[in-house]
């Protein structure tokens, strides 16, 4: 795309948007074009944390002002490319489309974001291989159909590709290295984790240490692909940190996930009226796909949204599912875990107790695989087991040519022995069932068994990722495609776009024992040996009669048990559970 003189005396009309973390971002009225549609304005009504906001009311910042920030970080990594390397021949045209690719990355997020593609859309379309990338590709051509937007097909073809971070989709006729500034599937390090790392932070109150300024002025081009000055490796660490701490802390909070669970019980009970799940094909009914569908579920007054209504109730008065306990294992126990620990198994062992504990509520005869959510989530560093500054270059400024990986010493020496673990949490659609489920749980993990060095498989890794939810609750990661949907990020498959590394360029802090207080580490592997894997929390444990905590409210009932019980709070716990008994 050739500049015009219209195209130059665009550029010269700059607005300016006020951001809390970028300051003053400005946008020419080429970019405006785009941001003035239906499809890029639908964005200000989806919460980019989703239902993490129902935990930190600061973390209201939805996606409309994160894409205005990865736009304006993709320009900066551009145009400082291009000045300091004016060889790389990047164009004004490079600049607008990786831009445009910055801006409308997100453009098919669906409500509360991973909520839908990561969880929602797999139950509702069994089968169906759609993530929010395809959505974006599909509003993209819809924002420029609709609203007549001038601009080459080719360019289109580019920015698309921009988003998918597959040059291949080009033919080889575009930059290489320009795939790795909006979606790096090499590494995972590009603008849009810059951006949401930084922005996720501030909205939880919280201030990184972390200098995006610095980094986008150590990217350097060597080789075709996007390297860093060995000097900001610690940055970079630190960077991959913030991820992993974030989705610990912040993502997978475990009410956060609760209400996750609730809301797509609701739209799953709504499914087979609204059609809900249909409308991710149709882009003139997607773009009224909003985070307020809760709303307009919740003013309906049709009989078959009832259900629906009474869990999004629920979620109003705070009475949510209960997560009755909860385990970090290590990375190479996921798929035991998948096997082992089900909702069927824990209510069989549930249910054996209780023939054996005479004192036990006969509601557990009412206990069934639908009551039992099992949740499992693997937490890492970027790379899954791997140590992610293993598969980013370097260079030096005297040496500013050449690039390689960062070996033993040439950065720091404290860093984790391993870079994953798997975070597993049960939880109960009814209080009820609280102390039981917990019984039946521990039940079945006291029977898992170990795994030793000796089964593991060195630089094994697992090709487990993004969420697929069986009908009984469990979730489980067996889709490589969809990573992205549990991750929130570009994190690459450990396939195609990741290659094996040699032994010599693997640093120490993933090829050495460690230690930790669970005994020596096998790095690599996700193993630690010295402790038994079937040691249940101590921090967690209730009786088996336990039914949960209820609160006091000014207008609740007394309870046989002391708290207190609203009539509506009595009336929606029971319509949100109906359609399990």
């Amino acid at each position: 795309m050739q500049p015009t003189d219209t195209t130059q005396n665009l550029r010269k009309t700059v607005r300016r948007f006020k951001d809390p973390i970028h300051d003053y971002i400005p946008i020419c009225a080429k970019t405006s074009a785009f941001i003035d549609t239906r499809p890029f304005q639908r964005l200000r009504s989806i919460k980019q944390l989703g239902t993490s906001y129902y935990v930190w009311p600061g973390a209201s910042h939805n996606r409309f002002e994160h894409c205005l920030g990865v736009a304006h970080l993709a320009r900066l990594m551009a145009e400082h490319l291009q000045h300091e390397q004016p060889e790389l021949g990047i164009t004004d045209r490079d600049m607008t489309c990786i831009e445009l690719a910055g801006l409308c990355h997100d453009l098919g997020h669906g409500p509360w974001s991973h909520v839908w593609d990561g969880q929602f859309i797999p139950k509702a379309l069994p089968g169906m291989k759609w993530q929010h990338e395809d959505a974006s590709e599909m509003m993209f051509d819809y924002l420029v159909r609709d609203n007549n937007i001038d601009i080459p097909e080719e360019d289109v073809a580019f920015v698309k590709a921009l988003i998918a971070g597959d040059p291949k989709r080009c033919g080889g006729t575009e930059k290489p290295f320009l795939f790795e500034i909006v979606a790096n599937k090499r590494n995972g390090i590009d603008v849009d984790k810059f951006d949401y790392i930084a922005r996720d932070s501030h909205g939880i109150g919280e201030k990184g240490n972390i200098s995006l300024t610095r980094l986008i002025h150590s990217a350097r081009v060597i080789d075709d692909q996007i390297c860093y000055d060995i000097k900001d490796a610690n940055q970079l660490y630190e960077l991959c940190y913030t991820r992993f701490s974030l989705h610990k802390r912040i993502y997978n909070h475990k009410t956060a996930k609760a209400i996750e669970y609730m809301i797509i019980d609701a739209l799953l009970a709504a499914e087979p009226h609204m059609k809900i799940a249909e409308q991710v094909f149709n882009p003139e009914k997607y773009v009224y796909l909003t985070d307020d569908l809760m709303s307009r579920i919740e003013m309906s007054e049709d009989p078959e949204l009832e259900e629906s209504r009474a869990i999004f109730d629920r979620i109003r008065i705070r009475d949510l599912y209960k997560c009755v306990d909860y385990k970090v294992f290590e990375w190479t126990y996921q798929d035991l875990c998948r096997e082992y620990i089900t909702p069927e198994k824990i209510v069989e062992a549930a249910k054996n107790l209780a023939v054996t504990r005479p004192t036990t509520d006969a509601d557990v005869a009412e206990l069934s695989a639908k009551h039992v959510i099992v949740d499992l989530c693997p937490m890492h560093y970027g790379m899954k087991d791997r140590n992610p500054l293993d598969f980013i270059k370097f260079y030096s400024k005297r040496n500013a040519d050449r690039c390689e990986n960062a070996g033993p010493g040439d950065m720091s020496y404290l860093m984790p022995s391993v870079f994953s673990e798997v975070l597993l949490r049960v939880y109960t659609k009814d209080e009820r069932f609280y102390g039981i489920i917990q019984a039946g749980y521990r039940a079945v993990l006291a029977n898992m068994p170990e795994i030793t060095p000796d089964d593991a498989l060195p630089n094994s890794h697992s090709t487990d990722t993004a969420p697929a939810t069986d009908t009984a609750g469990i979730t489980s990661f067996n889709s490589e495609g969809d990573l992205a949907a549990m991750f929130r990020d570009n994190t690459p498959p450990p396939s195609s776009h990741v290659p094996a590394l040699p032994e010599s360029s693997i640093s120490s802090s993933s090829r050495v024992f460690g230690r930790s207080q669970s005994g020596p580490v096998l790095s690599g592997r996700g193993l630690t040996a010295g402790r038994s894997i079937s040691r249940h929390n101590p921090f967690t444990t209730v009786d088996t009669e336990y039914k949960g905590h209820k609160r006091n409210r000014s207008t609740a009932e007394p309870n046989e048990d002391g708290g207190g019980s609203s009539k509506k709070t009595k009336k929606a716990s029971a319509a949100g559970v109906s359609r399990l008994k």
